[in-house]
C-alpha cells in the first residue's frame, strides 16, 4: 500500500523549494528587461546617468540571479530523490525541455551576465548593449522551456504510453512545444515577472525619493517602471484570461474547483465573486454571483457550457472503468506480447490508464476493485475547493489593484508630479510584496488545482513518489528548511546592503570617461519626457 505520509511530505518539500525558488525568478525576468531598456536609452543618448541606472539595478539583478540559480538546481535533484517513479514514467518527455533549458537558456544567461558586469570598459557601447539584451533573452528562454515542461504536466500532449517499455514516450515534440497550456502559461508568467520587476524598481526608487536621496536616478527609474509596469499589468490580465480559456478546454476540474461550481449551470454560467464553499455538503453556504460573466470569460460565448464538479466526478468514474480495462489488457500483454486481442483492447482504452491507476491507492489488483473503491477514486479527482477558490481571488484582486496603481503612476509621471506625491510614494513602497503574493497564489492554483495528478490524467501524484523511508524525507525536509532559511537571510541582507549603499557607490559617475558624440538625428529621449523630471542640468556627464 502507498504510504501517504511520505507522499504528502514529498509534496510539501517540493512545494516549499519550488515556491521559494520562484521568489527570485520573476524579479530576474523583470529586471533583466528593464536593464536592457535603460541601457538602450544610454546608448541612444550618451547620457551617463542611464549607464549608472543600468549598472545599479544590474547589481541587484546579479544578487537575485545567483540566489535563483542556487535554489533552482536543487529542485531538479528532487525528481530523482523524491519522485523517482515520475522520472521513470515520463522522464523521456519531461526531461527534454529541461535539457534544452540548460543548454540553450541557462548557459546563455550565465555566460553573458559575466560580460555584463566586467565588459563595460572592454566592449563598445553597442556591444555591451547586445550583451545586456542577450542576458534578458536568456532569462526569458529559460522560463519558456521550464514552462513547456510544466505545461505538459497540465496538458500531456504529443506522447503515448508504450506497453513494451511501460513508460510514456514522446511522439510529437512540436506538439509538446506548442502546447496551448504551455504557451498560455509562458506569456502569463513572464508578464507577471515584468510587473514584479517594475514594482521592485518603483518601490526602491520611491524609498529614495521619500528620503531625498539619489533623486536623479530615482525619478528616471520610476518613469521607466511606470510605463513598463502599466503595459505589463494589462498584459497579465489579458493573458491570464487566455490561461483560463485553456483550462476550460484541458483542465475542466481545476476550473470548476476554482469557481466552486458543484453543478453544471445553464449557459452562460455566472461568476461567483465571493462565497463559502463546503466540500462536505458539496455546496456553497453563501455566494454572491455575477450572471453570465464566467461563461463569457471561460467559453467566450453565450451558449458554451462549463461542467460542474459532480458531473466531472461521474465522467471520472467512467474513465476509471476504462482504465481497469486498459490495465487488464496491459497485464495480458506483459505475459504475451503477441496477444492481438489484448493489444487491441489496450489501444482502445490506454488513454484511461491513468484514471485506473487512481485505484492503486486502495488496492493493488485494480481490475477487481469494488464499486465503493471506484466511487472513492472518482471523488479523489476533486481538489480541495476552498483554498483554490480564495487563492485565485486574492491573485485576481492584486492584479486589478496593480493595473490601477500603475495607471496612477503613469499619470503622475507624465505630469511631473511624482516626487511631490508623498502618499503615492508610500503606496509604492508598501506595494512591494504584492506581486510576489499574487505570483505565489498563481502557482498554488496551477499546481494544487491539478491534484490528484502529477501529470494530468496520466500519472497520480501518490503513484509518482519514490518509495523512500519516512525518516529520510523528514531529514531532507528539515535540511531544506534550515538551509533555505539561511539563504533567505543572506539574500535579504545582500539586497538591503546594496540598496542602502545606493547608486553613488555601486554605480559611480564615469568622470574619466568623455561622453560620446550624439547624432542630432537621434531623438534625445531625456528631453522627450524622461529628462523633464530633472530640469536642472547640473551633475550630468
Amino acid at each position: 500500500m502507498i504510504d501517504m505520509t511520505v507522499v504528502e511530505l514529498s509534496r510539501l518539500q517540493f512545494a516549499l523549494t519550488a515556491m521559494y525558488h520562484f521568489l527570485f525568478v520573476p524579479l530576474t525576468l523583470g529586471l533583466s528587461l528593464m536593464m536592457a531598456i535603460m541601457e538602450s536609452v544610454y546608448v541612444m543618448t550618451g547620457r551617463d546617468i542611464w549607464r549608472r541606472m543600468t549598472l545599479f539595478w544590474g547589481v541587484l539583478f546579479g544578487i537575485n540571479f545567483a540566489m535563483g540559480v542556487a535554489t533552482g538546481i536543487v529542485m531538479e535533484f528532487q525528481f530523482g530523490m523524491n519522485w523517482a517513479y515520475y522520472s521513470h514514467y515520463v522522464g523521456d518527455i519531461f526531461g527534454a525541455p529541461l535539457a534544452i533549458e540548460g543548454l540553450m537558456a541557462f548557459f546563455l544567461e550565465a555566460t553573458f551576465i559575466g560580460l555584463f558586469f566586467f565588459g563595460w570598459k572592454r566592449l563598445s557601447r553597442l556591444q555591451h548593449l547586445m550583451i545586456t539584451w542577450l542576458v534578458a533573452l536568456g532569462a526569458n528562454f529559460s522560463a519558456l522551456w521550464i514552462l513547456v515542461a510544466n505545461g505538459w504536466m497540465q496538458n500531456p500532449v504529443g506522447a503515448v504510453f508504450n506497453p513494451d517499455t511501460m513508460r510514456m514516450e514522446i511522439v510529437d515534440f512540436m506538439a509538446v512545444i506548442f502546447n496551448p497550456v504551455a504557451q498560455a502559461k509562458f506569456v502569463h508568467t513572464v508578464s507577471a515577472g515584468y510587473v514584479t520587476g517594475a514594482i521592485f524598481v518603483m518601490s526602491i526608487s520611491a524609498l529614495y525619493l521619500l528620503r531625498g536621496k539619489h533623486r536623479d536616478i530615482a525619478r528616471r527609474s520610476i518613469a521607466v517602471a511606470a510605463s513598463f509596469g502599466l503595459a505589463s499589468a494589462l498584459s497579465v490580465v489579458v493573458l491570464g484570461d487566455e490561461s483560463g480559456y485553456a483550462a476550460t478546454e484541458h483542465q475542466k476540474m481545476k476550473l470548476a474547483a476554482i469557481e466552486a461550481m458543484w453543478h453544471t449551470e445553464p449557459a452562460p454560467a455566472g461568476f461567483t465573486v465571493i462565497g463559502l464553499p463546503d466540500q462536505a455538503t458539496q455546496s456553497n453556504r453563501f455566494e454572491v454571483k455575477i450572471p453570465w460573466l464566467m461563461g463569457l470569460i471561460a467559453t467566450r460565448s453565450i451558449d458554451g457550457e462549463i461542467p460542474g464538479i459532480l458531473d466531472l466526478v461521474e465522467r471520472a468514474e467512467h474513465r476509471i472503468r476504462g482504465g481497469q480495462l486498459a490495465y487488464a489488457a496491459l497485464e495480458r500483454l506483459r505475459e504475451d506480447r503477441t496477444d492481438v486481442a489484448a493489444r487491441a483492447a489496450f489501444d482502445q482504452h490506454w488513454a484511461d490508464l491513468g484514471h485506473g491507476l487512481l485505484l492503486k491507492r486502495y488496492r493493488d489488483d485494480i481490475v477487481n476493485a469494488s464499486e465503493q473503491e471506484i466511487s472513492q477514486a472518482a471523488l479523489d479527482t476533486v481538489p480541495r475547493v476552498a483554498p483554490l477558490f480564495w487563492t485565485f481571488r486574492i491573485m485576481a484582486g492584486i492584479g486589478f489593484y496593480l493595473i490601477a496603481f500603475f495607471a496612477v503612476a503613469f499619470w503622475l509621471v507624465s505630469r511631473d508630479r511624482i516626487e511631490h506625491s508623498r502618499r503615492f510614494l508610500w503606496a509604492a513602497l508598501l506595494s512591494l510584496p504584492l506581486p510576489w503574493i499574487a505570483i505565489e497564489c498563481g502557482w498554488f492554483v496551477a499546481e494544487y488545482g491539478r491534484q490528484p495528478w502529477a501529470v494530468e490524467g496520466v500519472l497520480p501524484t501518490f503513484y509518482a513518489a519514490s518509495g523512500i523511508a519516512l525518516k529520510d524525507i523528514l531529514i531532507s525536509l528539515a535540511g531544506f528548511v534550515i538551509i533555505y532559511t539561511g539563504l533567505a537571510i543572506v539574500a535579504a541582507k545582500l539586497m538591503v546592503n546594496a540598496i542602502r549603499k545606493g547608486p553613488d557607490v555601486l554605480a559611480p559617475p564615469a568622470h574619466d570617461e568623455a561622453p560620446a558624440a550624439i547624432d542630432d538625428t537621434v531623438p534625445d529621449i531625456d528631453r522627450l519626457g524622461l529628462d523633464a523630471l530633472d530640469p536642472a542640468p547640473a551633475g550630468r556627464a
